[in-house]
Order: structure tokens, then sequence, then C-alpha cells
């Protein structure tokens, strides 16, 4: 919608009932929109709307009365003339919606029904992408009336002069506080015009709306409840009495005192099923409902109220690095059903999932696991773990609907196809077992998914359960190549990239618990081996977290050993840029000893290392990217290398 300023040219003589009423229809919107951003948002979104919309329509009847508007043309100023129409009509909505949000009108006045009334529907604006959620938190962190001064000024241009006059004559409590808070949020925006566009968007648009049906069940044993109290009724005036005395079935959940109005089922958000193919924006938000207890509104209940204030019997599990605050706006709904003996709830507030589980039969408490999913694609937000297999069978896992083949494989047997995984109706998985959190394992199961056409040609990646909610994203660089430009990360389902990920299947049992997002291994030197050794391929895996920091650990694999195993460990690096886009440029060292038993000093470098050389109990230097010295026992160096450019490059391991 286009939002039409308040400025309005001075010097006509106006009609006042007529030119409030043009005024009116030609600003609904403005107006609406208004009241909508200014009244609290404990109303609940649906009841948000309706008021904002009824605030609107119930201001020209007071208008003609309270604002007298001259018949002499005001005098031209930069603002909205005073006592004009558009400006009664603006202070008029803003006095309705600050003493909504204050409560001054008695409790009768405020409940009384009034039009616009819906009935059988919720009405709620469209949802926003996450600078919308941004700009509503920071908004719900503001007074009333300050978000009154925040869209007056960026989205109508007025002056903090005027502002501060349309509060004072919609009777704010402190004007100047609320034109200052706007201003701090102002300077908190990167761009004035971006903060206008975000409050042009739907998810602030009260007249774009979207709707739902109110809960069915409910409404259905409402009506039979009330067709048997009809019932009575007609039998016996007392019982008509007694019955109505009892009142209505309660609700089927009633919230915890610490969950915020944003957790309420009714308020979940709802992708529809068919926008995941219609968006540029594949994650988490384009996942539809599904679960056949979407609507159980107890249920969902639980699951936000364990959120918001968790009893003393639910186990709470936060992945490294998260947030357990309970949100501000409301979360997206993804899953609800049955897995298992266990119902799960899955939600997305954003920034975090949330995984809640109570058994189906039984009075043992609930469970809720909570995990950073920010910045998620259409590969890291592909499967959510909605059981952690502690019943031995495997974890069961929903798939995101643009999946559109599953399967598993064991990436220490690189030459076997991946096998079919059967998948439900609902999106949920047969069990997979995870991978072993031991050193050594004899076998190591990964997810192997590819993307619908719709979204994607020919893209299938891997995926690997290590007991969080989101599987890691397992990727491979290759070895580089003859004067051709650095390898970029690519998915790791070709043959080269399976073999060397059967060297470093078992080392992902490590990362449970540390809040990794994804695995890249990096084959970034080959080198000739001494005395009758075949080859060896020096690689890094960097495993980056969702919060950014990332750690490496560099291997070393010769072409005798056996396909699955475990690569030699030369180095690990905790927290570094290493073997990253930031980070280019490696070289380590290591001893080794050859077939014959003789010992050797090994070292490589990256593509742009042009000299190794090392210090310590063995000291040498050799042009080039590789290095082998003969070394006795075990000795202590110290590895350095001079890259292409010039630069000096320390080593991340000693012999």
């Amino acid at each position: 919608m286009h939002l039409r300023s308040l400025r309005r040219p001075g010097g006509s003589v106006r009609t006042p009932v007529l030119e409030a009423e043009t005024v009116l229809v030609e600003q609904y919107g403005d107006l609406v929109r208004l009241a909508h951003l200014v009244l609290p948002a404990t109303l609940g979104r649906h009841r948000r709307v309706l008021v904002a919309h009824s605030l609107v329509q119930r201001t020209l009847p007071r208008i003609r009365s309270a604002h007298p508007v001259p018949s002499v043309p005001a005098q031209r100023a930069p603002g909205p003339a005073r006592f004009s129409a558009v400006w009664a009509l603006t202070a008029e909505v803003l006095r309705g919606a600050l003493a909504y949000g204050r409560g001054a009108r008695p409790w009768v006045a405020r409940h009384l029904p009034r039009l616009p009334l819906v009935f059988g529907l919720r009405l709620f604006p469209r949802s926003g992408g996450d600078a919308e959620l941004a700009l509503a938190q920071r908004l719900s962190g503001v007074s009333a009336a300050a978000r009154a001064a925040f869209l007056l000024g960026v989205v109508h241009g007025l002056s903090q002069d005027d502002v501060r006059a349309l509060l004072t004559a919609a009777g704010a409590a402190d004007p100047d506080e609320a034109v200052r808070a706007a201003a701090a949020l102002r300077a908190g925006e990167d761009e004035q015009g971006t903060a206008a566009a975000l409050l042009a968007s739907q998810e602030f648009d009260a007249c774009a709306l979207q709707a739902s049906p109110t809960d069915l069940l409910r409404r259905r044993r409402r009506v039979r409840v009330g067709l048997a109290v009809c019932g009575v009724a007609a039998i016996s005036a007392v019982t008509l009495v007694t019955t109505t005395s009892g009142g209505s079935p309660g609700p089927a959940y009633t919230p915890a005192p610490a969950a915020g109005p944003a957790l309420r089922p009714a308020a979940l958000l709802r992708t529809p099923a068919g926008v995941w193919d219609n968006t540029a924006r594949v994650d988490f938000t384009a996942w539809p409902v599904r679960g056949d207890r979407a609507a159980d509104e107890a249920l969902l209940g639980r699951a936000l109220g364990a959120w918001a204030h968790p009893s003393s019997g639910t186990r709470v599990t936060t992945a490294a690095a998260t947030s357990r605050a309970v949100p501000v706006t409301p979360p997206r709904l993804l899953f609800a059903g049955g897995v298992g003996a266990r119902a799960v709830v899955l939600l997305h507030d954003g920034e975090r999932l949330a995984r809640y589980s109570e058994p189906l039969s039984g009075s043992a408490p609930g469970e809720l696991t909570i995990a950073r999913a920010d910045d998620s694609d259409v590969t890291t937000a592909a499967a959510v773990a909605v059981d952690d297999g502690r019943g031995g069978g495997g974890v069961r896992y929903l798939l995101a609907p643009w999946v559109a083949e599953a399967g598993t494989r064991d990436l220490l047997r690189p030459d076997a196809l991946a096998r079919p995984l059967a998948v439900a109706k609902d999106g949920v998985t047969a069990a997979v077992p995870p991978v072993p959190s031991g050193g050594d394992c004899g076998s190591a199961p990964v997810l192997q998914l590819r993307s619908s056409e719709r979204i994607a040609e020919h893209h299938a990646f891997l995926l690997a359960g290590v007991g969080a909610l989101s599987p890691v994203h397992l990727t491979y660089t290759p070895l580089p190549g003859r004067g051709a430009p650095a390898r970029q990360p690519r998915e790791a389902t070709g043959s080269e990239a399976l073999l060397a990920w059967a060297h470093q299947g078992c080392a992902l049992g490590r990362l449970g618990g540390s809040g990794v997002r994804a695995v890249n291994a990096w084959d970034f030197a080959r080198q000739r081996l001494p005395g009758a050794g075949g080859d060896a391929v020096w690689s890094c895996a960097r495993a980056d977290t969702w919060r950014g920091p990332g750690s490496v650990t560099v291997t070393l694999r010769t072409s005798r050993d056996r396909v699955d195993a475990p690569g030699r460990v030369v180095a690990r690096v905790p927290s570094t840029a290493l073997c990253s886009r930031f980070g280019r440029h490696v070289v380590a060292a290591t001893q080794w000893r050859a077939p014959d038993g003789r010992g050797y000093l090994l070292a490589a470098g990256s593509r742009a290392v042009t000299r190794i050389a090392v210090s310590g109990d063995v000291r040498a230097s050799r042009s080039g990217s590789t290095l082998a010295v003969p070394a006795a026992g075990h000795p202590r160096v110290s590895v350095r290398a001079r890259l292409a450019t010039g630069q000096d490059l320390e080593g991340v391991g000693g012999g």
C-alpha cells in the first residue's frame, strides 16, 4: 500500500463533515496502520486488527464536535495545518489508540463488541521477513507514543515539532520523551529509506490481511453445549439458570504466567503449503505446517508454555551459544504430530528451532530442545531431527518440502550406492542411525538428499546427524589444479569427495553438542612419499558453527591406507579462520615412518606455498609446496612457508 503523507496544501475552504469523511476514506489504510502500530500487542493479532479498524471508523462522529474546522483558509506551514481535517483525524485516532493501551476507558466500554465484527475467522497481517521481524522487536521495546512518533516521522515525514504537537493533541502523557525515543530508534536504523520501506510492508499493513479459521473443535463443542442448554431451557427455567451459571467449557490452554502475547497457539505463524517453490528465500520460513496434531491447541499450548516458563519437571536442553530467551513475536509452527511413542511440536522463531516432545501416554514431563538456526539455507534447513534416537532404533528426521529424494549412505564405504530412505506423507523419515560418538567406528551413516528440480536442478547433498536438531552439512574442496584458480567447496557427493570423507567420517561423532553447522574437507596438497611409501594427501577439515567461529583438523592419509582408515591427525586448532575463505593458506608438518622402517619429517603447504623451512631438532628447507627429510625418533620442529606473494606463513603442526 502506498503511504500518503499527512501534508495537505492549505488555503482551501473546507466543509468540515464532508472533508473529514473524504480524508478518512482516502487515508483509511494509513490511519489503520497508525492505530495498529500504536495499540498494545497484548490484544493478540486478530483483536488488534479489529480494534484498529474500529477506532478509525468511529473517529468521524467524534471529530464533528471535538475539532471544529475553521472556514478561513489556514496559513501555509511545513506540516499539516493545525485543526485541519487530516490533523484532527490523526489526533483522534492517536487519542483512541493511546487510551486503549492505557485502559483509560471503563472495562465494559473496552470489551463491548463494536464494528467491524468477524465470526468464524481470525484475521492477521501477513508475516514479513527477518528485517521486518527485527524492526517489530525493536518497536515492541518502546512506548506506544514513541511508536506513533516513529511512524509519523519516518513514513509521513513530519518534523519533531509537528509530531510533538500531534501527540499533545492526542493526550499522550509525555510527548517529549516519545519524540526522543523515536529519534533514538531512527538513529539505530541503517537507512531512513529502509525503515520506511519496512513500515510499508505487509508485516505492518492491517488492511492486507490473511484469514484462518478459529478453533473448529472448540467451536463444535460450544455449539453442542449451546444446543444442550437450549433443550434443557425448554423443559425447565430452573435448569436454564443452573446451566447458564455453569458456562461453556473452559479453554484448552491456560498460558503460563511468563508467557507473553506472542506465545499463544492462535498467534502461531503458519506458512501456506505452496510457498517453498515460489520464493527466493528457501529456508525454515518456507516450511508448511505438517503433522496430524497441528490443530491440537492443548499440545501447542504446552509446547509454548515449556518455552516461556518450563515447569520443574521439564527437561530443557540448549545447544551451544543458543539463547533461552522467550520469543517476543509469535514463532512459526513447522510440525505437530505423533512420532513413535511421543507427541512432537517443532517451532521456529526466525533465529532458533525449538522441539518439544512428550509421551503419548502416561504423565511423564515433556522435553524441550532449543538450537540456533539463523541464516539457514536450502541444505541446512533441509532436515530437522524430530526425535533423539534414545530408543536405540535411530533418529527420525522431518524433511523440508523441497526434498524430492531421500536416502542413506555409509561414509566408510564410498563405493556403495545410497539406499532409499522411507518417508511418510507428513515428511517424517524412517529411523537413521547416528554417527557413533567414539573415534573409531564400524560405520558412519549419513543422509543423502536431493532437492526438487522446481528449485535446483540435480542438486544432491549430504547431511550427518551428530545428536543436534539440525544435521551437519558436509562439503568437499578438491586438490588444486594446475594453473587453475583456487577450487571452491562443493557438495560431497562425487567420487573424490566420498573417498576423502571415508577417512574423515568417524571423526564426525566428536562434534556432538558443539553447535556445528557444516564441515568442509579440503584436500590442500598431494605429496610423493619416500621409501616406496606411495602418495600422501594432506587434508584440512573445517567445522563451522552456527555462531560463526570454526575449528580445523589437519590430517594425512596415504595411498597404502585402507579406504576407511581414519586419517592421521597432524594438528587441531580451535576458533580459527584457517582453511576458510578468510584463511586460504596453510602449511603443516608431521613425523612419518616409511614401510622400510625409516623415519621422515614430512611437510606440505597449500597451492600458494613456494618454499618450506623447518627448524628445531631437524633443520631443512626446500623450494616447492612439499618437503620430506630423514628424521629419527620424534623430532620437535616448527615449520614456516613462503607464499608466492612474498609473505611468510606460520605452520599449524609440528613433528
